[in-house]
């Protein structure tokens, strides 16, 4: 066995290719706006519900990631 083939766990080059591939199949695929409408708040209980999730788990970061910022500059 190579040691390429043992490199595995979170990160690794195989799986982290493969999530690209996969990605990207599913966004030419259309199903992206189906997958966002279906993703929607069904009633205002869950938006409020998924809105306090949000803070709760933004509580917990350790700040907004530079790349994701450089990202959201790019797209406009």
């Amino acid at each position: 066995m190579s040691k390429q083939d043992q490199l595995q766990g979170e990160g690794d080059y195989k799986s982290g290719k493969k999530f690209q591939q996969d990605e990207r199949e599913f966004v030419k695929s259309g199903g992206v706006e189906k997958a966002a409408h279906e993703a929607e708040p069904k009633s205002d209980q869950e938006a409020m519900d998924m809105l306090r999730a949000e803070k709760i788990g933004r509580s917990h970061s350790k700040g907004d990631d530079a790349s994701a910022k450089q990202g959201a500059k790019d797209k406009k």
